[in-house]
């Protein structure tokens, strides 16, 4: 009996970016940025090391200026973080 193909299989490779993002423009929302507009990294580095619960102030000036740190906010960041080192390594 053969088994039924996932759509995350292909090739051998797992395709998880497309399972970890399920709806687009999550982290903007929760951090008031506008969805086109790139969330700095010196942002996301510093809602990564913040323990969940704590509120932390914004570095940049775009976005809300305090921001309450949720552990799925950190999921995120991590997520944007991994993907923008993704990107870079595409480029060269």
């Amino acid at each position: 009996m053969k088994r039924k193909k996932s759509i995350y299989r292909r090739k051998g490779k797992r395709k998880w970016i497309r399972k970890s993002i399920k709806r687009r423009g999550g982290l903007s929302r929760q951090l008031g940025i506008r969805e086109k507009d790139n969330i700095p990294v010196s942002l996301l580095q510093k809602i990564k090391r913040a323990p969940p619960g704590t509120t932390i102030t914004n570095p940049t000036k775009t976005g809300k200026k305090r921001i309450r740190v949720t552990k799925k906010m950190k999921r995120r960041a991590n997520l944007a973080l991994t993907l923008k080192r993704l990107q870079k390594k595409k480029r060269r």
